[in-house]
């Protein structure tokens, strides 16, 4: 498996190069911008994609150093996106709402999470069948708005070494808290955004559902890439794992392939 690839094309293609209406741009950004078309800002892609590359290439090796990266996109497109993401390869995530103090006061998010395990426990196990209705629905409410705000994160373990983020505007918190931690961080910013701060800035739309895609299915791709990285360093066989990994064929490769199955052989 390699660092996943991608094109120009496939940025435009998604809407990666449109920013916001002009009247709602950061005067910081304007170094990353083409131009204007009708009324709207157009992001200089040129610049966009070695810096994408640059950043997926940081997780790469986050993750190869047998790392946490912790995807944070808590907008309602970017939400279903995210949790998808990080679950396919492995990873945390919040998508929900930033907690005030989720990195820098980890000892409390700490016991949260160890009193959403304990509910966890409580109703898999069936201990709450001896409580009333009315019990039962408070704690069943407990752990639902943990789960909502903490599920992401309750097997991380402890601080993530990186942080993926869509929105640096909405996500404002934790890129203020990965920066008085010291950790690195990877975000998307747009035509309004502010990239100080920003470890690996990558300028792009951070609104449109298939750009957040795009983005989304990189990363994760880089953390595979990572993984597999660590995997073969230990020694590992990764052809004898019960879950295979995921490789990304080209479109064109795969056509050929297909076209070579269905020949009949001579």
């Amino acid at each position: 498996m390699a660092l996943p690839t991608f094109t120009m094309r496939q940025l435009v293609e998604a809407g990666v190069h449109f920013g916001h209406n002009t009247r709602r741009w950061n005067p910081k950004m304007a170094s990353y911008l083409f131009g204007i078309r009708n009324g709207i800002h157009i992001i200089d892609l040129q610049q966009s994609v070695p810096m994408l590359h640059r950043a997926m290439q940081a997780v790469r090796d986050v993750t190869a150093g047998g790392g946490r990266v912790l995807f944070v996109g808590t907008k309602h497109q970017a939400s279903e996106v995210v949790a998808e993401s990080a679950k396919r390869c492995g990873q945390y995530f919040v998508n929900h709402r930033w907690l005030g103090g989720m990195l820098t006061n980890w000892k409390t998010i700490s016991n949260s999470i160890r009193r959403l395990r304990e509910l966890d426990e409580q109703l898999a196990s069936g201990a709450l069948a001896g409580l009333t209705k009315k019990e039962q629905l408070v704690l069943s409410r407990e752990k639902e708005k943990l789960d909502r705000a903490l599920g992401g994160i309750k097997d991380m373990g402890g601080l993530p070494d990186i942080l993926f983020i869509i929105d640096t505007n909405k996500e404002a918190l934790a890129v203020q808290e990965a920066n008085k931690l010291g950790i690195p961080v990877v975000a998307i910013i747009d035509s309004n955004c502010d990239p100080a701060g920003i470890t690996y800035p990558i300028p792009g739309n951070d609104d449109a559902i298939r750009a957040i895609q795009t983005y989304c299915d990189l990363m994760s791709g880089a953390v595979l890439d990572g993984i597999q990285a660590e995997i073969t360093r230990g020694g590992g066989d990764v052809g004898a794992s019960a879950e295979a990994p995921v490789e990304q064929i080209p479109e064109v490769v795969a056509e050929a392939a297909a076209e070579e199955a269905a020949a009949p052989q001579a």
